[in-house]
């Protein structure tokens, strides 16, 4: 067991903001007619809808969807079906095509419909089905991203200006009434071009997608898997707004651990860097002169408390000496999820000390496993060596044990009561165990990118393949976990 510190990060008390969990399923194509059927119940479905076009005038249209289950009860995808409207620009055919989803784009079928009556907005839509194999969408469960392409056949830019289920404004993921969704042929999400709706299409879009979410189990280990997070940390700044659109707060508040006070905006950047995969990455930077007031320390974490069981990894950059100044601080380079110090405490952590602290050894990395910090009541053990440079960290929770991996190599599994109890938040920081010295220095912390699948322990090369399709289809962050 190695040493760790007094008394972590269970300084920080946040209000719990449990959400529903969610699952992320497999689809596929069976391309039924067009109908005017209408559900008069609440619609088990909701459709939320993004765009990643800057103009109306675009090489393709990209309808970027995932469907929610918002009823309270299973709803079988070979049932369902999607349709997303447009004017046709042309006479010749255009070309469907998936360039990424959750469940695999071999799990998905687009088909170009023409539409039997018309309007001034739609003369087609694009079809999206889901075969028998696909499985069975839970109660405040969702696909996941459906990242889709539809582009004319002659390669001529789309003119998106008329077409119905357009919304250049929403660029995250936002429940849109102007694609529908189908149960059995059923019109249950959205209003079809000339008025068709479901039984609540002109309610508020926000309300729908939350209005059966269940809160995460505290201990039940039946959390739905699927559902995923992913970001690459594409920011211009610490203020940039869509940084809190994503679910990120930079601390800035009192207390520990650390340097009491010190925390700072300034340690949180996102610079280039071409030593990361997809050439940037957010950096925490914690600086100290020696002294109290001369000292900043830099934290980042999810705003929501809703990662329970599920894979946790993170891509990060770690040093064993100062970006500028002398070295020798008994710094903390973190990784962790946790949560508010309460009866049901929970807190995984991988925490990188690479000129010791407490008494122990350098180059000392700790991962360790809370049930109470009030009560110092944790398990942990301590891999010595450098870590200097980019290691992929994955922790996963799942049927009773944590498991933590550096760079693919097992290094730690805890079980029993150590086991998480309740939802916790994403959290980085890089902050100094004491100031043993004075003058000035600078220590860096980088993190390429993190990454969370809900309810299944994923294997550090399935981490590494699904980050790396992330990249390809050049997505900077989705999140369906609920």
């Amino acid at each position: 067991m190695g040493h760790v510190h007094p008394h972590a990060h269970s300084g920080r008390r946040r209000t719990a903001l449990l959400a529903a969990a969610s699952l992320a399923c497999a689809a596929t194509v069976l391309l039924p007619t067009l109908t005017k059927a209408h559900a008069d119940t609440t619609p088990a479905l909701t459709v939320d809808y993004k765009t990643t076009t800057t103009s109306a005038s675009a090489g393709e249209i990209d309808p970027w969807m995932e469907v929610v289950n918002t009823g309270t009860g299973p709803v079988a995808l070979s049932t369902v079906t999607l349709r997303y409207y447009f004017t046709a620009d042309t006479t010749g055919p255009y070309t469907f095509q998936c360039a990424w989803a959750v469940p695999g784009c071999a799990n998905l079928t687009g088909t170009v419909v023409a539409m039997a009556t018309p309007t001034a907005t739609a003369d087609h839509y694009l079809q999206i089905s889901f075969t028998s194999g696909a499985g069975t969408l839970q109660p405040g469960a969702s696909t996941g991203d459906l990242q889709l392409r539809l582009y004319r056949a002659d390669w001529q830019n789309v003119n998106q200006a008329n077409d119905y289920s357009f919304n250049l404004n929403d660029t995250a993921y936002t429940p849109w009434n102007q694609v529908t969704a189908y149960v059995g042929g059923s019109l249950v999400w959205g209003v079809e071009p000339g008025g068709g709706s479901s039984a609540s299409a002109s309610a508020s879009a926000s309300s729908s997608a939350s209005a059966s979410a269940s809160p995460s189990s505290s201990a039940t280990g039946t959390t739905p898997p699927g559902a995923t997070m992913f970001d690459d940390f594409s920011y211009t700044g610490p203020n940039d707004p869509n940084l809190a659109a994503h679910d990120w707060k930079v601390r800035t508040g009192a207390g520990g651990p650390g340097v009491q006070n010190s925390w700072s905006a300034s340690g949180i950047s996102f610079p280039a860097d071409p030593s990361a995969q997809g050439g940037h990455v957010m950096d925490l930077t914690a600086t100290t002169d020696g002294t109290t007031a001369g000292t900043t320390q830099a934290e980042i974490d999810t705003v929501q408390q809703k990662f329970f069981e599920g894979t946790y990894a993170a891509r990060v950059y770690f040093n064993d000496a100062p970006t500028s100044g002398a070295n020798g601080d008994h710094v903390n380079e973190t990784f962790y999820a946790i949560t508010p110090d309460n009866s049901l405490y929970s807190e995984d952590d991988f925490e990188y000390l690479p000129n010791g602290g407490w008494g122990g050894p350098a180059n000392s990395m700790y991962t360790t496993t809370w049930y109470s910090a009030d009560a110092m009541d944790r398990v942990t053990t301590d891999t010595q060596g450098s870590l200097q440079g980019w290691h992929t960290l994955v922790a996963t929770v799942h049927g009773g044990s944590v498991t933590y991996f550096i760079d693919g190599k097992q290094v730690f599994s805890s079980t029993g009561k150590y086991y998480p109890r309740e939802a916790m938040t994403i959290d980085f920081n890089e902050w100094f165990i004491d100031l043993p010295f004075t003058g000035a220095r600078s220590w860096d912390q980088k993190v390429n990118w993190v990454y969370f699948a809900q309810g299944v322990a994923r294997s550090p090369a399935d981490v590494q393949s699904a980050v790396n399709g992330y990249y390809a289809a050049g997505t900077h962050f989705t999140d369906s976990v609920q």
